[in-house]
């Protein structure tokens, strides 16, 4: 008699991956070995340092959180198709962490003894599971681990060659300190740093790290005669130095170091320079050849001298953040490098547009990035959002001073079209005379915004509150911030347009066919992701964390962690919120970078279900957010 229960499974798993690559009759039998599991709403598949189970998952309806005992934030969650607690399977050794059901769930338990001999016959298998593995624990893996997987003991060398997760290894950090005090003399810490061979000295007060000093502090200030020998260490150290902690990554060492312009950092307990000093990384440590490295993808457009220069390398970039979202690599982190590397280009951009000029600046300006990059969310090339902000003048001065920042940036603006960032449509750039502006001219519009709250003013105003200063004098910046806050603090009926600006864009539902479409224009029968999938989470993360006077926490995904943590009894909420944000980001990036498009209109009949099941999932999150502000800032009040 035919097994209706094991048809169904084998008719669900052939949908997904590594199933879909299976046999049909290999699918059937296993099917029939495997168990169903029923998890309640918050109940544990299993904890963290539990002994192996003798199955894998498999979610089938729900979804499980994945996340440490010790932390609040999930690492990942699991949905319909998503495969979990191959730590049995792969390394043979206890849970490193906790699955539990976020809600309802239906789980298909695959028994590992009965699922080996596919594997091992199956290369495709074997390396789809590696790969989920590795990307889950963030340990990198190779071609030469295949054929490997079920032997016992096996452990992912951190150190295997060709693997392309070599720059999100983990850095390998010299333990062997070697220290002084302030007032050590620097012929005494010469000598020291020849007899131990090291090329740094790290300077501790109380046992914690004040200061650096390395073989280039002595020749720019003692070869150079700039100080005598016998000067003490306070004299030429770098101070604070730069600390981190010890799960510092390489791209990240290799970034900072760049950005920086250092050779050295400094490895703490906590990774602050309050704690005790552990370890010194030096460049020569972590410089590898590697392909599309971040760290020499910023060497290489620093070098830049020509535009052209930067828009052949922007092409690795894009090569880069491919790579990464094929691998897995979590959200957070590749946001965060795609991130620096576009401010990377557009310094550039900026530092080739100030040599074409005349003159150079008459005063100090800060050059804000908005929107999606002062998010640090524009993982593709979208349009530009900038504004130029320039040290207050004496009134006869203004003019002509205006005239200069306003050639500079339309120089800007041209050169960041060139490079691939198109024009915005809305002409919200600083080549635009309503966004090139003195300091006290931009306090009085944002206080303009602020207290007349129109539809107008609380568009331009949800823009201006995301910027990040990418280029120029900071101060600038952190003194308009401080006014933004310091006024919708004494307005704070401003929160409630805010959010009823956020709730403007009607969530999507859980149904397809009941999806908002476009119903004219170029995009027609288009599901447009950015307004209504996307923008309604950003607008809510943005009034919330606005409403607590958080400051200088941009990205809409941290925006809800650090939500949760201010908001305990939202936390569930919150957190949904993040992985929604992150999830569409990256559905828009491959989609993006599938049609060489932005992504943000997405053909519906073109996915797969796998697609539509994923995106569907986060519509709930959508509408329960826009509730909660909905009742939170009393919108309905405003229609009254």
């Amino acid at each position: 008699m035919k097994n209706t229960i094991s048809h169904r499974v084998a008719d669900f798993l052939k949908n997904f991956p590594p199933f879909n690559l299976l046999a049909a009759a290999d699918l059937q039998t296993l099917s029939g070995q495997i168990t169903i599991i029923y998890k309640e709403k918050d109940s544990p598949v299993f904890l963290e340092n539990d002994i192996p189970h003798q199955h894998f998952y498999v979610v089938h309806k729900g979804a499980i959180a994945l996340k440490k005992s010790n932390e609040k934030s999930m690492m990942d969650l699991c949905d319909e198709g998503d495969i979990f607690g191959l730590r049995p399977l792969m390394a043979l050794e206890n849970y490193k962490m906790e699955a539990r059901a976020q809600e309802e769930s239906i789980l298909y338990a695959i028994p590992i003894d009965t699922f080996k001999p596919y594997a091992q016959r199956n290369n495709e298998v074997g390396d789809y599971l590696i790969a989920s593995f590795a990307s889950n624990t963030r340990n990198p893996y190779s071609k030469s681990h295949r054929g490997k997987l079920y032997e016992e003991g096996l452990e992912l060398n951190p150190n295997a060659q060709n693997t392309p997760l070599l720059d999100l290894q983990k850095v390998e950090y010299s333990k062997k300190l070697v220290t002084c005090t302030e007032n050590t003399p620097v012929k005494t810490i010469a000598e020291k740093m020849t007899a131990n061979n090291v090329g740094a000295m790290l300077i501790l007060r109380d046992k914690l790290p004040i200061g650096i000093i390395t073989d280039r502090d002595l020749r720019n200030n003692i070869v150079t005669g700039k100080y005598p020998i016998t000067v003490k260490a306070s004299k030429i150290m770098v101070s604070p130095v730069l600390t981190f902690t010890k799960n510092l990554t390489i791209t990240q060492a290799q970034m900072a170091m760049m950005k920086s312009d250092i050779s050295h950092l400094c490895i703490t307990k906590d990774g602050t320079s309050d704690s005790k000093a552990i370890g010194i990384l030096s460049k020569h440590d972590i410089m590898v050849a590697l392909g599309n490295n971040p760290a020499v993808l910023i060497k290489a457009i620093k070098r830049t001298k020509k535009i052209k220069s930067i828009k052949r390398i922007r092409k690795s970039i894009d090569q880069l953040l491919s790579g990464y979202l094929e691998q897995n690599i979590p959200m957070t982190l590749t946001s965060k490098i795609i991130t620096e590397l576009n401010d990377v280009c557009i310094k550039q951009v900026i530092k080739i547009s100030l040599r074409k000029m005349s003159d150079k600046p008459p005063v100090k300006f800060t050059w804000l990035s908005m929107g999606s990059q002062g998010r640090s969310e524009q993982l593709l090339q979208t349009d530009q959002d900038n504004a130029l902000v320039f040290e207050n003048v004496p009134e006869e001065n203004l003019k002509e001073t205006t005239d200069y920042f306003l050639e500079l940036a339309k120089i800007i603006n041209k050169g960041l079209f060139d490079i691939g960032y198109a024009y915005c449509p809305a002409e919200m750039m600083a080549s635009n005379p309503n966004w090139c502006h003195s300091l006290d001219k931009w306090k009085t519009n944002v206080t303009q915004w602020i207290t007349n709250p129109g539809a107008d003013e609380v568009l331009l105003s949800s823009i201006f509150f995301d910027y990040n200063v990418t280029f120029g004098d900071v101060g600038l910046a952190d003194e308009l911030s401080k006014h933004i806050f310091k006024t919708t603090q004494n307005y704070p009926i401003f929160y409630l347009h805010l959010a009823s600006g956020a709730l403007q864009n009607p969530s999507p539902t859980g149904f397809f066919r009941q999806l908002l479409l476009e119903a004219d224009g170029e995009h027609k029968d288009s599901f447009d992701l950015k307004r209504r999938a996307l923008m309604p989470l950003t607008d809510a993360a943005r009034v919330l964390i606005l409403s607590h006077s958080v400051k200088f926490v941009n990205n809409t995904a941290e925006r809800f962690e650090k939500l949760a943590q201010l908001e305990p009894n939202n936390e569930e909420t919150f957190l949904a919120c993040s992985y929604a944000t992150k999830a569409l980001l990256k559905f828009r990036t491959k989609q993006g970078l599938l049609h060489n498009d932005s992504g943000r209109y997405i053909a519906i009949d073109k996915l797969s279900k796998e697609e539509r099941i994923k995106l569907k999932r986060t519509f709930k999150t959508i509408k329960d957010i826009q509730e909660l502000i909905s009742v939170r800032f009393k919108v309905s009040n405003l229609m009254r």
